[in-house]
């Protein structure tokens, strides 16, 4: 999955590769034994030993083996092994890769357990809907991850500006106010495509849509275009180049120097920034990424984890009991506060407790969406006419024909499957 370089740039501890044998000495005669591939640093070494010591305190006669994959090359790694004969029993995978896996018919429906067990009426939507499947629950929702505002607070000070904004339009006068003299009052690349499709969502617009069994590209709509002349307005209050993303060159690098005021990331580059100067220690602030209305933050792209089960599990039940430990309450409280993520339910978000940029990034999960649930979209994230699409209209052409454009290239790479 494209998105993953949000989840991987995330991640705050680096795991300790298990290898393929249980973490723990079998039960004895009788023992079932569960596989569990895991994504290299998703979770920290110490959650996986207190997951599995309990897990196999309670459950006596199973055996966890958990193994440890490394993202690149892995959706052909996971296609291989639905399809083959040594499959794995539980495999993490992407949220928006889980159509592609579904299309091979190789997964279980879990909507019964969703339902009956899993509470999933609670289920950030960014994470869910990418599971779900013409109705059906293949993908379980682990954990989320998302955009928020990290500021300069000295910045805002400096610039007269007591709280961060609520509202859109109070964004940009901010915005406005702190792009002043030598200061960015924000720094925002040309090809950030992630947050300009929040922009898109809050307008009600999508990246693109399904009708007749087939997806279309959508980013020409009205909406979608009020979303694109949002994110033009903002990116003009800085610096950032007009034909680059965030990770060229890494945005929280430049904002280590000290004179921009804002950047748009996940709370994990507040880290890189302090180690990069250790000048801004205590003085950087998190909010949500701010909506058209002060009642509610603004829709963000959720990056994260969910959890299937293949048909050719030979343990299904053992399978299922493992994921619904791992998406209960229990060890999603210690996965949140363990690794800083966003727990998979709305109602879990106080567990986080007062971590600011945490707490952040839990109000913005509220609103998270997911890119299109179609089976070929790493196809439109491959060669991605979207960013070329943005630079485009930053740098002055006609903003009707470049997204027509783009919504036709996205059509075509869409049926390309």
């Amino acid at each position: 999955m494209k998105n993953r370089c949000l989840i991987c740039s995330m991640a705050l501890v680096s795991s300790v590769a298990l290898g393929g044998c249980g973490m723990l000495p079998g039960g004895g005669g009788g023992t079932t034994t569960v596989t569990v591939w895991l994504m290299k640093d998703s979770v920290s070494d110490d959650f996986l030993k207190r997951f599995v010591t309990d897990y196999e305190k309670e459950h006596p006669s199973v055996e966890l083996d958990i193994k440890i994959q490394e993202w690149t090359g892995i959706g052909q790694k996971v296609l291989g092994a639905l399809a083959g004969d040594d499959t794995p029993d539980v495999i993490e995978v992407g949220n928006t890769q889980v159509a592609q896996y579904a299309e091979t018919r190789n997964l279980r429906d879990l909507t019964l357990e969703s339902v009956r067990d899993l509470g999933s009426e609670d289920w950030l939507p960014g994470l869910a809907d990418p599971g779900s499947i013409n109705g059906a629950q293949f993908g379980i929702p682990w954990y989320a991850a998302n955009r928020i505002v990290i500021y300069n607070k000295d910045l805002f000070a400096l610039a007269g500006i007591k709280k961060p904004p609520k509202t859109r339009q109070q964004w940009l006068a901010d915005t406005e106010k702190l792009n002043r003299g030598d200061n960015q009052g924000i720094y925002l690349a040309g090809q950030d495509w992630y947050t300009l499709a929040g922009f898109i969502w809050d307008e009600h617009g999508e990246l693109a849509v399904e009708a007749g069994g087939e997806f279309q590209g959508a980013i020409d709509s009205p909406a979608a275009l009020k979303g694109m002349a949002f994110y033009k307005d903002l990116q003009s209050l800085g610096d950032g180049p007009k034909n680059s993303d965030e990770a060229k060159p890494p945005q929280a690098e430049l904002f280590a120097k000290g004179d921009i005021a804002q950047i748009i990331s996940t709370p994990n580059a507040a880290r890189i920034i302090e180690e990069r100067n250790p000048e801004l220690k205590g003085k950087l602030g998190f909010f949500p990424i701010p909506g058209k209305t002060a009642d509610k933050p603004g829709a963000v792209f959720t990056g994260g984890s969910d959890l299937i089960v293949p048909k050719k599990s030979s343990h299904h039940s053992a399978a299922v009991e493992v994921v619904t430990a791992l998406a209960g309450q229990k060890w999603q409280t210690d996965l949140a506060r363990t690794m800083s993520y966003v727990p998979n339910k709305a109602s879990l978000a106080g567990v986080i407790g007062g971590d600011e940029s945490t707490a952040a990034m839990a109000a913005g999960a509220a609103q998270g969406r997911a890119t299109p649930n179609s089976p070929q979209w790493a196809s439109v994230e491959a060669d991605n006419p979207i960013k070329p699409y943005m630079t485009a209209v930053l740098e002055g052409k006609d903003p009707e024909e470049e997204a027509k454009a783009a919504a036709q290239r996205i059509s075509a790479a869409l049926a390309s499957g």
